[in-house]
């Protein structure tokens, strides 16, 4: 969809002295990411890569993919409660992924356990139901990730490509960026056009469910606990949340699975306390990949599962944002049993799925293979890893499937239909890189934060966007993988 500002995609000379002036803006704005070479300092930093004009959305589909947040959260929440969907969702995975495995390792010993502040554990007849104490207090703070499938009579629609239920990263940038692209525009006297930039600030909305989390911990001495990782380029987009909460006087520590393996402690109420210290809230911006995990820092992830403060996520919501059980929530019937008497969220949720497949041994799986292999450019393979730049395409698929049609190790997939959407023109802006236009598609995600206490749900919002794009060379990868930039959606 052709924008007032095309033209200046033509002109090189002027492409460079507003790339010049966007990223001097961005730099200004603390649009920033550490050092490839410097991970651990910020001592040297640059400008995170970003687009140098925003990318168009259609409305409706913003609109669409705000409107169906909440319904996610409460999903998420859903499956995170039900330990009988999870188990048999997962039983063929964990026999074959020792990651999921090892999570949900933890998510057994801690039902055996007793969550901490539950009163008990009730076996039902559809498997195993908690009743919690009025105190008991979960908070996820998710972000759904879309593309805009472009269909037969050429219409974009919104296809969901996964949902983030630990360390959904990127808010606080995203926070920065819309005064980056009004910049851009107004140098270019685009004024009006500069005003429909959307202002945007997930930072404050992930925070504000972390405060909520926190207040209702009651503890007012207690502090929010980052577990981050040593070498740490993203810094700036962790510290605009942790600065949000200052704000409303809620101290931040941040530390490393080590330090918890070293400093870290239970009470015989099952609190927990980091060299002396309280804590009320435990976020994970770390523990997501197998690499992040030694036995050291598996050992504190079950102390820190084990306690009494709130985690984001806890394990069990952890386990309900992998792919296998995004594969089965697409089930005819799943999201029925799931969000019983609620048909207008379920038909909200089932309108953005794409298609998705199951590996598992047996005809299903065997079907599935068979089509994928037969039309490659069509599919997508899924293994259960977040963080970007795992997914397998074409050829690559191609060989991965010929070695595991046979093998059970093939249960730690899944089969997604690709999302297909239509490309357009930016400039993809890079530290140490000329500015240029390529061709690209965009991934537009929505940030969501729910509170739960006891069976109660105190907060269930969406808090923002965050537009990446990518040029269409690349298959995978988001911004921490180095592949996709930051972006802001222009609404048409």
């Amino acid at each position: 969809m052709a924008t007032s500002w095309e033209s200046f995609l033509q002109d090189e000379q002027q492409l460079e002295e507003l790339a010049r002036q966007a990223v001097d803006r961005a730099l200004a704005e603390g649009v920033l990411l550490r050092t490839s070479q410097e991970p651990s300092s910020s001592d040297v930093v640059s400008y995170a890569p970003f687009t140098l004009f925003p990318s168009v959305v259609p409305s409706a589909l913003l609109e669409q993919a705000y409107a169906v947040q909440m319904d996610f959260n409460l999903l998420v929440d859903a499956v995170s409660q039900n330990a009988a969907f999870l188990e048999q969702t997962l039983s063929s995975t964990i026999k074959r992924d020792d990651f999921t495995a090892r999570l949900f390792d933890i998510h057994k010993q801690v039902l055996k356990e007793g969550i901490a502040q539950a009163l008990r554990v009730i076996p039902w007849a559809d498997g195993l139901s908690l009743q919690f104490s009025p105190q008991t207090v979960f908070l996820g703070l998710n972000r759904s990730d879309y593309m805009f499938q472009r269909s037969a009579d050429g219409s974009p629609a919104l296809k969901q490509i996964e949902i983030n239920t630990i360390s959904a990263s990127f808010g606080g940038l995203a926070s920065r960026t819309p005064a980056v692209h009004r910049h851009v525009l107004n140098v270019l006297r685009k004024t009006k056009e500069a005003a429909k930039i959307l202002s945007n600030n997930p930072s404050k909305g992930l925070a504000m469910g972390i405060a909520k989390a926190w207040e209702l911990y009651a503890s007012a001495n207690a502090l929010v606990l980052l577990i981050a990782q040593e070498k740490e380029r993203n810094i700036f987009d962790q510290r605009a949340i942790e600065n949000e909460l200052l704000g409303k006087n809620i101290h931040v520590i941040r530390r490393r699975f080590e330090d918890i393996s070293e400093k870290g402690s239970l009470d015989q109420d099952r609190r927990l306390f980091v060299e002396g210290q309280e804590v009320a809230v435990v976020y994970f911006r770390d523990g997501y990949m197998p690499s992040q995990y030694s036995l050291q820092n598996w050992e504190a992830r079950l102390l820190l599962e084990r306690s009494r403060a709130v985690k984001c996520p806890d394990i069990a919501t952890q386990l309900a944002g992998t792919k296998k059980v995004q594969q089965e929530l697409s089930r005819v019937g799943m999201l029925e049993v799931l969000l019983p008497g609620q048909p207008e969220a379920v038909a909200r949720l089932r309108a953005t799925f794409a298609g998705l497949y199951s590996l598992d041994m047996g005809e299903e799986g065997d079907q599935a293979i068979t089509e994928a292999l037969a039309a490659p450019s069509q599919f997508v393979l899924k293994p259960q890893r977040e963080g970007g730049g795992n997914n397998l395409y074409g050829e690559n698929m191609v060989q991965a499937l010929e070695q595991l049609k046979d093998s059970e190790e093939r249960a730690s997939y899944i089969l997604m239909e690709k999302i297909e959407p239509e490309p357009f023109g930016n400039c993809l802006l890079r530290p140490g890189s000329p500015a240029r236009v390529v061709q690209c598609v965009s991934e537009l995600g929505i940030f969501g934060v729910y509170v739960r206490q006891g069976k109660t749900l105190v907060m269930n919002k969406h808090v923002g966007h965050l537009l990446r794009t990518k040029a269409i060379e690349h298959a995978d990868g988001g911004v921490a993988a180095g592949v996709a930039v930051l972006d802001n959606p222009y609404p048409v």
